[in-house]
């Protein structure tokens, strides 16, 4: 289901969402103002306005792939989001799904039934 024509963002990510949205408790949600993945009501995915996606991983893991240039650390209003990184739109895909996985698997280990 793609939530927005004109983002390009959102449609890439509407691309990769059928293989979560299979899986338990896994639906989409509003967060910052924009759609995206959630387990169990946190989300853990957003296409992001300004192009790219945002995921959520453990900081440990957000600083190993911001050191290997993969993915930038997420700031807001003048703060850095120690769990929240985005990939760029024109990442490959292979880094997307990589991104996705990783950021359901830690929302799904942190977020009770």
């Amino acid at each position: 289901m793609v939530w927005s024509t004109d983002n390009p963002t959102q449609a890439r990510l509407d691309g990769f969402a059928d293989r979560y949205l299979a899986r338990p408790d896994v639906d989409w949600g509003r967060m910052f103002g924009t759609i995206g993945l959630r387990v169990r009501g946190k989300v853990f995915a957003v296409a992001v306005h300004t192009g790219g996606l945002m995921v959520k991983i453990p900081g440990a893991r957000a600083d190993e792939r911001i050191a290997a240039g993969e993915v930038t650390r997420m700031v807001m209003r003048g703060r850095e989001m120690r769990e929240w990184v985005v990939v760029p739109l024109d990442a490959p895909d292979a880094l997307w799904e990589s991104l996705l996985e990783e950021a359901y698997a830690y929302l799904d280990e942190i977020t009770p039934a």
